[in-house]
Formats: C-alpha cells, structure tokens, sequence
C-alpha cells in the first residue's frame, strides 16, 4: 500500500492535470471552466481531508471506497471538461 504522502501527491497531481485541461479548453466559454476548475479544487480538498483522516477499523475497505469516488469524480470531470470543447 501506498503511503499517505504518496495519495496526497497523486490525487494532488491528477486534479492539476485536469485543471490544466479546463484552462486549455476555456477559450470558449470561461465561466463554465471557471466552475468545474472550482468543483475540481473542491473534490481535492475532500479526498485528501478523507486520507488525513482514516477511518479506524477495516482500512483497506476504507481505501477502496477512496478510490472508487475518486475515479468516479474523476470519470465526471472528465465529461464536465469534454462537455467545455464541445
């Protein structure tokens, strides 16, 4: 397993790279960008507050529930920044 630090980077660098995505594609509508680069700072500060803070117990369920929302929200930034090109 991975540690903390380690989660904390790659959710920190993927959420860049989507934010980097967002400024491409903001040439035709900014506001609509402004808004899902907003959700997508949103969503990082969730997913590393929930890995500051782990739920005692059954971690290895904890971290598969991390990382099936995070791809979730993911998959939804995703269709947010296709929608932006369209």
């Amino acid at each position: 397993m991975a540690s903390r630090k380690d989660l904390k980077k790659g959710i920190s660098y993927i959420c860049g790279e989507l934010i980097a995505e967002c400024i491409v594609n903001s040439k035709k509508d900014a506001k609509a960008a402004d808004e899902v680069m907003i959700k997508i700072l949103n969503a990082q500060d969730d997913f590393i507050n929930r890995i500051s803070h782990t739920e005692p117990g059954n971690v290895k369920d904890f971290y598969k529930k991390l990382r099936s929302d995070f791809d979730a929200k993911i998959d939804e930034f995703i269709a947010e920044i296709d929608k932006l090109n369209a």
